[in-house]
Parts: structure tokens; C-alpha cells; sequence
């Protein structure tokens, strides 16, 4: 990969479900997906551009830029200048309980409403925490209350924002949904797809994609690959990572991982798992 392309994940030594991004970017391109987890990012330096919930976005340096769980979204160096971001990956089941203790009351439902947008005390916040987690003197004292400040911060903005609201899910897809996620690891066709949404194959292409954002084998392989990154994550071997989740071998793992993560599977491993 060309030195201006970077990507360095770090995670908390006190808190395992929390994950940091530092990137930099001048000719790389996400090719589009979602994450399991809240994306909360600042863009740095440069300009971050990007499709996300059916519009084009612009972050600009000091902007943030949210992607909720499950939105489909691409990426990639907007301008002349290389892009600089820092990134937090956050799991809704590890924000919800603070919210709820915060006082949210609908905390299991929570989103954010922006893609993007100019908001000081939310950057600080996300900042805050990357430098906590960047930091391997950080107590668990201050980590653990900088976290719930933060959570604090969301659900005093939420009990204000008259539009917060969580999107209405189909039962259909929903249950399309299921079926992918428990069969992960399976050849799955179009007609198995059918079948369980009593939907001709053209239309459910055309619904599918406009509830999840991406057609039904992006979004198959989507749940492979955030699955497969959280199992490297926790230690599984390469080879175990590929016949879990149903990769037919590395190169193709290769092919599909770097496009979403900025480095290989095996690049990822040895980051993450501090291997030289």
C-alpha cells in the first residue's frame, strides 16, 4: 500500500469493545458497507467524501462525520489535499446501558440524524476518547467516566431534538435479515432469498436494496466480513477465520477484507493483535 494510505487501529487496553481508526488517505477508495457498531469520526485535515442513507456527503476539516449501525456507506479523499480522520467504533450494546442510565429513556433505539455536520462539543467528546484510548496510561477511572460523560452529552441532545426518532422496520426484510445472519457461512441464493419474503426475485432486489442500502450479496458479504474481523480480533487463526465464515480461500478473503478495512486480513491480525 502507498505510504500516503494508512490505516492504524488501536483499542483500548481497558476497554476491548472500543476500537480507534487513525487514517490517511489520498487515493484509496471504500468500496461501500456497514458496520455492526457506531462509526464516530472527525475528519482531521482534507475532505472526506462519501455516499450514505441515498445522498452524497462533504465532511471538511472539523466536521463530524456518524455513521449509525447497519448504514451502508462507501468513502473515500474529496479534493486535491490527502485526508486525515480518526475514527471510534462503538457497539450499540455497550452505548445503550449508559444511555438508559443517562436517562434516555428510548436508549435501545437511539441514531443520530446527521451524516455530517459542525458540532464542537461532539467532536471534543470523540477526540477526548481517541486520545484515551491512544493513551496506555489511561485509568480505567477516566476512561470509564469519560465514556459516560459522553453518553451524558447524547441523551441531554436527544431529550431536545424533537426529530430523534428510530426508522420504521419492515418485518419483511427483517426476516430476510435473520435468514442471512443464520446462515452465514452458506452459499445462499437469490431464490432461498425469495422464498423466505414471498418476493419475486426482481422485486426483492429492488426492495432489499432500498432498505439495507446495498443488494442482498454486498449485504451477505458484508455480515461475513464484520463477523470474520471481530473473530481475528479476538484471536481465531486466518485458516479457522476462513471455513467459519465460509471464504473459499485468501486471496479471495484478501479481496473482499481490503476494500472495507484498508489492509489484509493478515495486516489486520498482526495491527490488532500487536504480532511482529
Amino acid at each position: 500500500m502507498p505510504e500516503q494510505n494508512r490505516f492504524q487501529f488501536a483499542k483500548s487496553h481497558l476497554d476491548n469493545e472500543v476500537m480507534l481508526l487513525n487514517a490517511s488517505m489520498s487515493d484509496f477508495s471504500y468500496g461501500t458497507h456497514a458496520h455492526e457498531e457506531f462509526s464516530l469520526g472527525v475528519t482531521l485535515s482534507g475532505r472526506q467524501d462519501f455516499f450514505a442513507l441515498g445522498e452524497h456527503h462533504k465532511s471538511h476539516a472539523g466536521n463530524v462525520v456518524i455513521f449509525n449501525p447497519n448504514d451502508a456507506h462507501d468513502g473515500h479523499s474529496g479534493g486535491h489535499d490527502p485526508l486525515h480522520y480518526k475514527m471510534l467504533y462503538m457497539h450499540p450494546e455497550q452505548l445503550a446501558p449508559m444511555l438508559k442510565s443517562a436517562g434516555l429513556k428510548q436508549a435501545d433505539h437511539f441514531r443520530f440524524q446527521q451524516c455530517v455536520c459542525n458540532d464542537f462539543e461532539l467532536r471534543q467528546h470523540i477526540l477526548r476518547l481517541a486520545m484515551l484510548v491512544e493513551n496506555h496510561h489511561t485509568s480505567m477511572m477516566n476512561f470509564s467516566s469519560a465514556l459516560f460523560e459522553f453518553a451524558e452529552f447524547l441523551a441531554a441532545r436527544s431529550g431536545t431534538d424533537k426529530t430523534q426518532s428510530s426508522p420504521k422496520k419492515d418485518p419483511v426484510f427483517e426476516r430476510v435479515r435473520e435468514y442471512l445472519h443464520s446462515h452465514i457461512a452458506d452459499e445462499v441464493s437469490l431464490d432461498d432469498l425469495s422464498q423466505v419474503a414471498h418476493l419475486s426475485k426482481y422485486h426483492l432486489l429492488r426492495r432489499f436494496r432500498d432498505y439495507f442500502g446495498m443488494t442482498p450479496h454486498k449485504y451477505w458479504q458484508n455480515c461475513r466480513l464484520n463477523k470474520a474481523k471481530r473473530a481475528i480480533e479476538l484471536g481465531m487463526p486466518i485458516a479457522d477465520v476462513l471455513y467459519t465464515f465460509g471464504f473459499t480461500d485468501l486471496s479471495y478473503f484478501n479481496r473482499c477484507f481490503k476494500p472495507v478495512f484498508g489492509m489484509t486480513p493478515l495486516q489486520f491480525r498482526r495491527h490488532i493483535l500487536h504480532i511482529k
